[in-house]
């Protein structure tokens, strides 16, 4: 069963603010360090991917509507 991208987009959008949270806890326990930076890098990452998957999911949408 394939999922939709829409929901693929919802997921990747909850891990960027995951990651977010950790990233923060990290700076307030530790400061700025390398793994810091990976967990800001992975959030960006995964609020890119999932704010695409939410476009494509409303693109395809579209695309589906148009035809009818």
């Amino acid at each position: 069963m394939r999922r939709s991208p829409l929901f693929s987009g919802v997921i990747y959008l909850l891990l960027g603010i995951l990651f977010t949270y950790f990233a923060v806890q990290s700076v307030r326990d530790d400061g700025w360090g390398f793994f810091t930076y990976m967990l800001v890098f992975l959030a960006t990452l995964d609020f890119g991917s999932g704010l695409r998957m939410i476009m494509i999911h409303f693109k395809i949408r579209k695309q589906l509507h148009n035809k009818k």
